[in-house]
């Protein structure tokens, strides 16, 4: 593979320094995320000083739910950036062009069925989840609009997953820089000058999103290489469709379990009230900096290993794990540890300057100093995740997942939690440290097993060629 298309955009994943050529990968899709969360960043800063404590706390507590619905097809999207990886480092270009259009064939069709879905039972499931009478019916509100964009998000997703597998961060940088301008223009406007509340957030994230999605379609239109989007070969190959599946179902099912432990956590924050619940998502704000960070080195784990492996450099696998694993943990590390330092002042930018102003941001900080402090726990978690998927093997990380993080947290809130001695907001908290240090220890033990598995069958079928 070229290193580099007429764009200047591309990168060579399978030649040359890994470290060095991971970075330059990284980076700008972690401006790209980090970006993505201004847009709810946004959303929650306009609310918290413009519309008062209660519009803060609706936007939060929908973040769990938003994820629980979306990640089963963004997992999809991991199964595109997968495969894509790999018939391009196999110089696959038949492939390629199926698996492209077939990928954003799903990602409308999804974000359609999700728009319905959540819009037809948004209300019903924040019942479920405990959400406070004081909040509900804004919570309802930002949620029903927020639906309206998913096919833009999905479409985006999966447009932006096809770049990734080439090695291309640098332009959906560009695009959610654009989107991300028109988002926090739209913000002021309708909060401050329409005085629209957590509607306006919404319809704002919901323009953004299709400005996003437009200008990834157009991208994609005007490649010259073996990912150039054709309207008229739209169409789902079923070949490509059911590979795609294959990894991407249990990616999916893996995110939308992550959320559905995150769902019975946020309806606990639930019971504490409006402001430790306003709090809660101040912090969660917060962390999701930390987070995408650290996700970029995920993903170039996913994409590097996945074009390696169809490029038959299986020799450059580990070491593409050893060094995701370094970077994953200095940043989670640094990052994770300024936040804390500076934990206080940041989620001063969330909340009004009132009464409650100080135990809202206690409330926060108390989150933070769990979540943030041990959070490169949780990169680590990932990259491995990455490195298990990029070699093909996607069920297994979905049912470690299930097991050591997803089933502990729900065992914990279930049992001890609800005694009395147990029964405040930081032992909720406590669970994920705790859940990402055993996920860790069994996805190593799963990744000797099976590269050790996969090499093995990589030198048998190239002795039969």
């Amino acid at each position: 593979m070229d290193e580099k298309n007429s764009s200047g955009s591309k990168l060579d994943m399978v030649n040359g320094p890994i470290l060095r050529t991971m970075i330059l990968f990284a980076v700008p899709l972690m401006c790209s995320s980090i970006l993505q969360l201004l847009f709810n960043a946004a959303d929650t800063v306009v609310v918290g000083q413009f519309a008062g404590k209660t519009a803060l706390a609706a936007v939060g507590s929908n973040g769990a739910l938003i994820n629980l619905l979306t990640n089963l097809f963004i997992g999809l999207s991991v199964g595109t950036n997968v495969l894509i990886a790999k018939a391009v480092g196999a110089k696959d270009t038949e492939h390629t062009g199926k698996i492209v259009h077939t990928s954003l064939v799903i990602g409308f069709f999804g974000g359609i069925i999700l728009m319905i879905v959540g819009m037809l039972f948004a209300e019903n499931i924040l019942i479920i989840m405990d959400c406070p009478s004081d909040v509900i019916d804004l919570s309802v509100t930002y949620l029903k609009i927020y639906f309206i964009g998913l096919p833009a998000m999905m479409i985006y997703n999966f447009g932006s997953a096809v770049l990734r597998a080439v090695g291309d961060t640098r332009r959906p940088l560009i695009f959610l820089s654009i989107a991300g301008v028109v988002n926090v223009i739209f913000n002021l406007f309708f909060v401050i000058c329409l005085k629209m509340s957590v509607a306006g957030v919404a319809i704002a994230t919901v323009i953004s999103q299709f400005m996003s999605a437009i200008l990834v379609v157009i991208c994609l239109m005007k490649e010259e290489s073996d990912i150039k989007l054709i309207p008229g070969e739209l169409k789902i190959d079923m070949d490509s469709f059911k590979r795609i599946l294959l990894i991407g179902i249990p990616a999916g099912l893996q995110g939308t379990l992550f959320s559905l432990s995150n769902v019975v956590i946020q309806s606990s924050v639930n019971k504490f009230g409006s402001i430790i619940q306003a709090g809660n998502a101040a912090a969660q704000n917060l962390e999701g900096f930390v987070y995408v960070a650290m996700n970029s080195f995920h993903q170039a784990t996913l994409s590097f290993t996945s074009q390696n492996v169809g490029a038959g450099r299986y020799d450059r696998t580990g070491k593409i794990l050893l060094r995701g694993i370094i970077a994953v943990f200095v940043v989670g590390l640094v990052l994770g540890g300024a936040v804390v330092l500076s934990g206080n002042q940041l989620l001063k930018i969330y909340t009004r300057n009132n009464a409650e102003r100080s135990l809202v941001i206690k409330a926060g900080y108390n989150r933070l100093i769990v979540v943030c402090g041990t959070y490169f726990l949780c990169g680590i978690m990932d990259v491995l995740v990455g490195a298990i998927r990029g070699l093909g093997y996607s069920i297994l990380p979905m049912i470690v997942s299930l097991v050591g993080a997803c089933g502990l947290r729900i065992f914990w809130l279930e049992t001890f939690f609800k005694m009395k001695i147990f029964h405040r907001p930081s032992m909720i908290y406590i669970t994920y440290p705790v859940s990402w240090a055993l996920t860790i220890c069994a996805h190593v033990v799963c990744y000797m097993i099976i590269r050790k598995k996969f090499m093995k069958h990589m030198q048998k079928m190239d002795f039969v060629k």
